[in-house]
């Protein structure tokens, strides 16, 4: 099987955080839905979930990064210390698979060279939502920081165990 994870700039974020144009939504979502009918996902920020999620099919979901330690900005409050990921498919789980929350506590990743790089642990469970197997096929979208393409081998490896 074939899974995508996206992580691509967030709404409004391009130009401040990686000097490139906006993302459009829209044609990433279409892309995902043609060419990753196994399952995909798509991390976004909780004030873009209003204009992403009718851009979605109505069979996706939306699990929750919640960060018990996060950045916290000045003259913001709340503290964003929580990230939407919208996912749809994955493979059927049998009776005697664990089931994973639609949540993970996971801290940020600190000091990895890029805004945004993702923990271990989040993508261990991105892997464990889609309930991938180490025969499958990851494809990293927007590799980033590399975190989640080498993730994938690290979690494949512990499944074959």
């Amino acid at each position: 099987m074939r899974f995508a994870y996206a992580d691509p700039p967030y709404m409004g974020q391009s130009k401040k955080h990686y000097k490139g144009s906006e993302v459009n939504h829209e044609l990433l979502i279409a892309h995902l839905c043609a060419d990753f009918p196994h399952g995909w996902a798509l991390s976004c920020s909780s004030p873009s979930l209003r204009q992403l999620l009718p851009l979605c099919p109505s069979d996706v979901r939306v699990g929750a990064w919640t960060k018990p330690f996060a950045v916290f900005k000045p003259n913001v409050s709340p503290a964003y210390a929580w990230e939407p990921v919208i996912y749809r498919g994955g493979r059927r789980r049998r009776r005697d698979e664990p089931t994973p929350r639609d949540w993970v506590a996971v801290n940020v990743a600190l000091q990895r060279g890029l805004v945004g790089a993702k923990p271990l642990g989040f993508c261990y469970w991105i892997f464990d939502l889609l309930n991938m197997k180490p025969e499958d096929e990851m494809i990293d979208l927007f590799p980033g920081s590399g975190a989640v393409s080498q993730a994938w081998p690290r979690y494949a490896e512990r499944r074959l165990a």
